[in-house]
């Protein structure tokens, strides 16, 4: 499975997207007490759901990018 990298706002659009197949609602989250982002369904205690702006933010200041294969995303450390 190759992973592209993609932008913070094309990760905003398939974790918002509803398929036959899938259903994501996903939202940024930062998990608590660490330094640590997420995409969370809300479900979780410790993740705290955050907005697009501070998740891109976070996603820059850290150096981090959003990695993405068939609609499934990670968020990894940049590749140089």
């Amino acid at each position: 499975m190759v992973m592209e990298p993609i932008s913070v706002d094309r990760a905003e659009e398939i974790a918002g997207t509803t398929t036959k197949k899938r259903k994501y609602k996903l939202k940024p989250g930062k998990v608590d007490k660490t330094n640590k982002v997420q995409f969370t369904t809300g479900s979780n205690p410790r993740v705290k759901v955050i907005g697009w702006d501070e998740f891109r933010d976070l996603i820059k200041k850290r150096g981090l990018e959003i990695r993405e294969s068939n609609g499934w995303m990670k968020i990894m450390k940049k590749k140089r």
